[in-house]
């Protein structure tokens, strides 16, 4: 126990110096390991997380992923998605926002990245709202938001990590966040109408589109879907599983930026450095968690951990609630997927122990880093966004964020008090 707790000091001391968590958890891992078992059993164990990690063919559904949602972008397909939204909902008060959080809920189902989702809606969505007069803050709050859909609704990269951590299947992790993900865009749209309604000058309508126009934005989409029913509908319906799903979105994605002429030699080399980019870190992420939960479960700190709070009288859900808010408060000061990686080994044992579905965590996981994400000070969308936006003050964007952070708490405090949301359809899934 006092192993494992020097340990995650050691990883928040070396993190407070500046150096990347990922470098720390992994440094403090081999330590650890060398230091209660000896040297040749740290090179020994470091050795096989690393090879096991680089050769593992489930884990290639992670740079797959990448690439699809890469190709996506370049596509443009968000564009059409965001066009058919607006067409329908943009004469509303508060129009370009609805619509804002629909195109996000449809480019996650085909991208699996919060980030790059965030990313693409700023071109997107925020020239039209700055056209209209919306205000700063809450056109980044929504944007910041609206990109954490996707990583709930399917496919999901954190999603895939947890699964393959976990050992959880990935297609019932997949079927889990469907509906968590559409509930949680339905609470962010019915936010947004009740704070265009208090303050309707910051969020005023669009013009009203005719009715053969909707429909020929909504013919726009049809890439999107096709996507959608090949990976999604494949993986669910025993096809093939969620690697070849992805290798299949990968390359349907691909044709798609091929035959729209958007794929020049330099962009292509672009998305493919990029996907390696990415799958690199989190490949890093992914060795350094698995060294430092190696050394984690070395000590006895999960088993007595585990017995405290079997014995602390504490009641199953209220221990998860517990362990949650844990988790949002994590969240605001450090980077969500190290979070996540950092954790797991510690609370999935125990949630495991109190009997509770391993499913149903995941969804959890998936909607503590959704908060993350977008909660100050170090929400990684808020950051992305001024990035993108240098215009807009991070101030005004962290004040934009606030009410839809709190949305989200209480879609969390949801799916805690009503697993039956995150498991119904899981349960439909051979």
């Amino acid at each position: 126990m006092i192993e494992a707790g020097l340990g995650f000091i050691a990883i928040f001391a070396l993190a407070l110096l500046r150096m990347p968590l990922a470098f720390a958890m992994g440094l403090v891992g081999f330590a650890g390991i060398a230091l209660t078992r000896g040297l040749q059993p740290a090179l020994a164990s470091t050795a096989q997380v690393v090879h096991e990690t680089g050769f593992a063919y489930t884990l290639s559904v992670i740079p797959l992923f990448i690439l699809m949602g890469n190709f996506v972008a370049r596509a443009g397909l968000a564009h059409e998605l965001f066009r058919a939204a607006y067409a329908f909902i943009g004469h509303l008060r508060g129009g370009l926002a609805h619509a804002t959080v629909t195109a996000c809920a449809g480019f996650g189902a085909i991208c699996g990245s919060s980030i790059a989702t965030a990313a693409t809606m700023s071109k997107v969505a925020y020239p039209s709202m700055r056209e209209l007069g919306y205000s700063a803050s809450l056109s980044t709050g929504v944007m910041a938001a609206g990109g954490t859909l996707g990583i709930m609704i399917p496919p999901s990269t954190i999603m895939v990590i947890y699964g393959i951590i976990t050992e959880t299947n990935i297609g019932k992790l997949f079927a889990a966040g469907v509906i968590p993900g559409l509930l949680t865009a339905l609470a962010l749209m019915l936010g947004i109408a009740v704070i265009t309604s208090r303050d309707p000058e910051h969020a005023p309508p669009g013009e009203r589109t005719s009715w053969p126009d909707r429909w020929r934005a909504l013919r726009g989409i049809w890439g999107v879907a096709l996507l959608v029913v090949v990976v999604l509908g494949g993986i669910y319906g025993g096809l093939f599983t969620a690697t070849e799903g992805a290798g299949f979105g990968a390359a349907g994605a691909f044709l798609f930026a091929l035959a729209r002429g958007r794929l020049p030699w330099k962009v292509l080399y672009d998305v493919l450095a990029e996907s390696a980019r990415t799958t690199a870190m989190l490949f890093t992420l992914l060795i350094a968690a698995t060294l430092f939960a190696n050394f984690v479960n070395f000590t006895t700190m999960p088993g007595d951990l585990k017995e405290w709070i079997t014995t602390s009288g504490l009641s199953p859900p209220m221990i998860v609630a517990a362990m949650m808010l844990i988790y949002v408060v994590l969240g605001t000061v450090m980077e969500e997927l190290t979070m996540v990686l950092l954790t797991i080994p510690l609370f999935f044992p125990i949630v495991m122990a109190l009997g509770f579905d391993p499913v149903w965590f995941g969804v959890l996981i998936v909607m503590v880093v959704q908060i993350g994400l977008i909660s100050p000070p170090v929400g990684m969308n808020l950051f992305v966004l001024n990035a993108l936006l240098p215009e807009v003050g991070l101030r005004q964007i962290f004040r934009g964020c606030w009410p839809f952070v709190l949305i989200m708490v209480g879609m969390l405090g949801l799916l805690i008090a009503f697993p039956q949301i995150s498991l119904w359809l899981p349960s439909l899934v051979n």
